[in-house]
């Protein structure tokens, strides 16, 4: 149609005697009528159309559309669900609002590998397509897992905050800032090269991008909107999606596991209002019910007054304690070398060799030459992988430490 129109306008006011040819105009017609009710083509005489120029974009658009959705439905088919496609959401970037919800399907949708699309069953009713998500951040999400999924970080770092405290008339001098952080002693483990050469190396790529200026090895020009300027570059570097695994195991796996579920936590927080009443929201209001009773089931819980239910004191924490002996034990058998769970405040040091996946979360493999122990495992040692790490553990995480090789992560 678009080819036999000339500067966007068809003339149909001739109708031709040939029937074959009489059956195609009245079709062309009838689609023509189609297009001007979606504002794609206008009749301005009997017979005499006009084209939108967003014509081709659009009826485009509205394909792709519709391949998207087709997709979902497949997806959610696989996974023996059905949804209403008035729940369908498609997102042109990172939501504004995070979405929680489960992993459905994830697919490259870039011939460099660069993005995935990841659609999502939320608990808020909707089933959400989201492009452009970062592979590496939902590198640990399989098909069932349950994410969180927002708007990109955009918060000034601590780093940034301190450069520009230290600062004086505009100017850092890394010198000043070792003299102060040795004086002050706050330092994890002593290093104070370290930590001022971290300042100095953002500082370095900071100047790159023209947020900071170089006058000498020891003074740096520090403009007065440093930490804006330096956040704004943070955040168009990392455009993507903000991305959570909120846990790895599928919602019919946590409610019998040994660990420190993500039901146990919304458990523990009782807030429901985010969960809608039908979908994966619904889903997840049986979920916790059916949690719940495996706790009273095991011990771990008592119907209490007025239908509530009164659970072990510190109960994540056992849980988690409880599952770590069980997966640690279970690892010594195959690696000849004794597990120790390690102890809040306790200082961790040795070989950082893998990660291991539990309900309670994601946790690093610490060993020594005559034991070996598990604890929470953070970005931040991602590429200390093979080498020795330090940290101490706190109330269930750990405040890494690592040495002079890199400095102090900031």
């Amino acid at each position: 149609m678009t080819a036999e129109a000339e500067d966007r306008f068809l003339d149909l006011r001739n109708e031709p005697v040939d029937p074959g040819r009489q059956r195609d105009r009245t079709l062309r017609l009838r689609r023509l009528s189609k297009l001007e009710k979606m504002g794609l083509a206008t009749e301005h005489a009997p017979g005499v159309w006009e084209l939108s120029e967003r014509m081709e974009p659009a009826l485009r658009e509205l394909g792709e559309r519709g391949d998207i959705i087709r997709n979902m439905h497949r997806a959610l088919k696989a996974d023996g669900m059905e949804r209403d496609p008035t729940t369908f959401q498609l997102h042109d970037a990172a939501p504004e609002v995070p979405i929680v919800g489960r992993v459905v399907d994830k697919y490259l949708n870039d011939e460099l590998g660069e993005n995935l699309t990841v659609v999502v069953d939320g608990i808020d009713g909707r089933t959400h397509h989201l492009p452009g998500i970062d592979p590496a951040r939902i590198e640990d999400a399989r098909i069932g897992s349950v994410v969180e999924i927002g708007p990109p970080e955009i918060a000034s770092r601590p780093s940034d905050r301190t450069i520009a405290a230290i600062a004086e008339a505009g100017v850092y001098r890394p010198s000043r800032h070792l003299e102060q952080a040795k004086f002050e002693g706050r330092v994890p483990g002593g290093d104070y090269d370290g930590y001022v050469d971290a300042h100095v190396r953002r500082l370095e790529a900071l100047r790159r991008a023209g947020i900071a200026e170089r006058i000498d090895a020891d003074q740096w020009r520090i403009p007065d909107d440093f930490e804006s300027g330096a956040a704004a570059y943070d955040a168009g570097r990392k455009s993507q999606a903000n991305v959570r695994i909120l846990s790895a195991a599928r919602l019919e796996q946590q409610i019998g596991a040994d660990g420190a579920t993500w039901l146990d936590r919304r458990l523990m927080s009782a807030e429901t209002s985010d969960l809608a009443p039908t979908g994966f929201g619904q889903q997840v209001r049986e979920a916790i019910d059916r949690r719940r009773e495996h706790h009273i089931d095991h011990g771990d819980a008592t119907p209490g007054p007025n239908g509530g239910t009164l659970y072990r004191r510190n109960l994540l924490a056992t849980l988690r304690a409880r599952e770590i002996e069980r997966i640690g034990g279970e690892m010594a058998a195959t690696k000849n070398l004794p597990f120790r769970a390690a102890t809040d405040g306790e200082k961790v040091s040795g070989k950082f060799t893998g990660t291991v996946q539990l309900s309670s979360g994601k946790f690093a493999v610490v060993e020594q030459s005559h034991e070996f122990t598990l604890v929470p495992w953070r970005p931040v040692i991602e590429r200390q992988l093979g080498k020795e790490i330090m940290g101490i553990v706190q109330g269930g995480s750990v405040s890494w430490q690592l040495g002079r090789q890199r400095g102090l992560e900031i």
